[in-house]
C-alpha cells in the first residue's frame, strides 16, 4: 500500500515537469534540424509541444514504472520517442549535427532555470504550499538530470553526437559505429554505477552550482 501511495505522490509531483522536459527537449531537436536544413521531423509533425507526439509507451511509461517498483524508487530511467533527423540533409552535416544535438540539453538547462525562477517567485508571493514548491524542485532535478545525462559522450546520446561532430573524420566514423550498441553500453555503465559516480553526480553538482549562481539575485530579493 505504501508503494502505491508513494507512486501516486511521485507521479503527481513529477508528471508535469517530466512532460515539459521530454516534450521541449525533443521539439528542440526537430526545430534545430529544420533551422539547419532538415525538414524530416517538421514534415512528420514532431516539431510540436504536444507531449503525445513524443511519449514512448515503453520508454516513457512502462520502464520507469517497472524500475520504480523494482528498486523502491531508488533508481529511475526513461526516454522519449526520438525525433527523426536526417543528418545528411543538413547544410553542413558534421558541424550542424553538433547544434542539433545540443539543442535538446540546452532547453533542459533553460527549463531548470525557469523552474528555479518560479520557485523563488512563489516564495516571494508568500506561497508556502509544499506541493508546488516540491514540484518546482522536481522540475529543476528532472531537467538537470536530462541535461547532464544526455551529454554523456556516447552515441546515441546527444553528447555522443556532439563528439562525432567534433572529432576528425576518421575518429568520428569509429565512434559512430558504436551507435547500434550504444544504448546497451550506456545501460550497462549506468547499472554498474560508472555513469552516476564519474559523470552524473559530479556534473549535476556543478550544474546546480551554476543555477544557484544565476538565481542568486532573485534569491536575495526573496530573502
Amino acid at each position: 500500500m505504501n508503494n502505491y501511495s508513494g507512486l501516486i505522490q511521485t507521479i503527481a509531483l513529477y508528471a508535469l515537469p517530466v512532460l515539459f522536459a521530454i516534450t521541449v527537449h525533443e521539439a528542440a531537436h526537430g526545430y534545430a534540424a529544420r533551422h539547419f536544413g532538415d525538414n524530416t521531423a517538421w514534415a512528420m509533425g514532431r516539431v510540436t509541444l504536444n507531449p503525445i507526439k513524443h511519449v514512448d509507451l515503453m520508454g516513457t511509461i512502462l520502464i520507469p514504472l517497472l524500475l520504480y517498483f523494482a528498486t523502491s524508487g531508488a533508481f529511475l530511467f526513461g526516454y522519449a520517442k526520438p525525433v527523426p533527423v536526417n543528418f545528411g540533409a543538413l547544410r553542413n552535416p558534421k558541424r550542424d549535427m553538433v547544434w542539433v544535438a545540443l539543442a535538446g540539453p540546452a532547453v533542459n538547462l533553460l527549463q531548470a532555470l525557469l523552474w528555479g525562477i518560479v520557485f523563488y517567485l512563489l516564495l516571494g508571493a508568500g506561497v508556502t504550499e509544499p506541493f508546488f514548491l516540491k514540484m518546482c524542485k522536481g522540475g529543476i532535478l528532472v531537467n538537470v538530470v536530462m541535461f547532464v545525462f544526455n551529454l554523456f559522450p556516447l552515441p546515441p546520446l546527444d553528447g555522443g553526437r556532439v563528439l562525432v561532430g567534433l572529432l576528425p573524420h576518421r575518429q568520428a566514423v569509429l565512434v559512430s559505429r558504436i551507435e547500434p550498441w550504444g544504448f546497451f553500453i550506456v545501460m550497462a555503465l549506468v547499472l554498474a554505477g560508472v555513469v552516476s559516480t564519474y559523470w552524473l553526480l559530479p556534473l549535476m553538482g556543478l550544474t546546480y552550482d551554476l543555477i544557484d549562481l544565476a538565481l542568486s539575485p532573485l534569491a536575495a530579493l526573496v530573502r
